[in-house]
């Protein structure tokens, strides 16, 4: 199965076009992107079976796939070459921060670029299923509704500034947290656990790797996360990145007016960020 969220509507993604889930359901489901994971399992299984005339989708107008979770986690260092080039030592455990759902955004957007360095950090992203609580590695998946293309912009000024990371607030910057195009469940994607993803600047890859190169797999996360906090449904876990992002550049990189970012994830889909300096203000 296949969710999108086509102008804050639950969309169900078909061979042929888009499903609008509230009016196909006769009112079953409601049209919230964000409650349809409050019955992931009782949608996926009505998705299974219908059979409805459809409308076009447009990426364009797709939002989160998971528009207002109630927590979002992302996850730091979870490459060992990504580690390296950021200069830290492989974690023993994983790094945990947080993002804010207002810089949330769709799969095509325009973000304008605050003052700073802002990089670029394509990664997978998991939304939960249904509520968890010290589960085990083994069942993890089982909590996952599925997986969505994301990427974790960060201004690396503010991140590094005061005498703690700003890590929080240096990655929720507005449209700093695209993902989309839909959310996959994970009963469809073949080698959930190695995945190939990556991201390129205006046509030149920037970035390339695996998600069976992670130090904590998707399921190691979720243990580790629920043993700790109760995880609930709808809730959005950014897995961290793969090597490649312009802080550990010689010289380092970063995004600029006019840039073009795509960044992919196989399966999954493909993310387009246009960047642009702010409007300057009339006189």
């Amino acid at each position: 199965m296949r969710i999108a969220n086509v102008d804050g509507r639950l969309k169900l993604l078909v061979a042929d076009g888009a499903v609008d889930v509230g009016n196909a359901s006769d009112g079953r489901f409601g049209p919230s992107p964000q409650l349809a994971y409050e019955r992931f399992e009782e949608l996926r299984r009505w998705a299974g079976a219908i059979d409805q005339p459809t409308e076009p989708f447009s990426p364009e107008r797709a939002g989160a796939p998971a528009p207002l979770p109630r927590q979002v986690f992302a996850i730091g260092l979870n490459y060992r070459d990504h580690a390296a080039e950021s200069g830290f030592a492989a974690p023993a455990v994983p790094v945990v921060f947080t993002k804010y759902p207002s810089s949330f955004s769709g799969p095509v957007s325009e973000v304008i670029l605050p003052e700073g360095s802002v990089d670029w950090e394509v990664e997978v992203v998991a939304v939960i299923a249904k509520t968890a609580r010290d589960v085990p590695t083994v069942r993890a998946w089982e909590y996952v509704a599925g997986l969505t293309t994301g990427q974790d912009l960060s201004e690396r000024d503010l991140q590094r500034s005061g005498p703690a990371p700003q890590f929080g607030l240096a990655k929720s910057f507005p449209g700093f947290s695209p993902m989309g195009p839909a959310l996959v469940s994970v009963d469809e994607i073949d080698r959930r656990d190695d995945l190939g993803l990556g991201c390129s600047i205006n046509g030149e890859e920037m970035q390339k790797g695996r998600t069976s190169d992670m130090i904590f797999s998707i399921p190691e996360l979720v243990s580790y996360l629920s043993g700790i906090v109760t995880l609930f449904p709808g809730d959005v876990i950014y897995t961290g990145t793969p090597p490649g992002v312009g802080m550990g550049r010689t010289p380092p990189r970063y995004l600029h007016d006019g840039d073009h970012l795509e960044s992919w994830v196989e399966g999954l889909g493909e993310l387009h960020q246009h960047f642009v300096h702010p409007p300057t203000a009339a006189k």
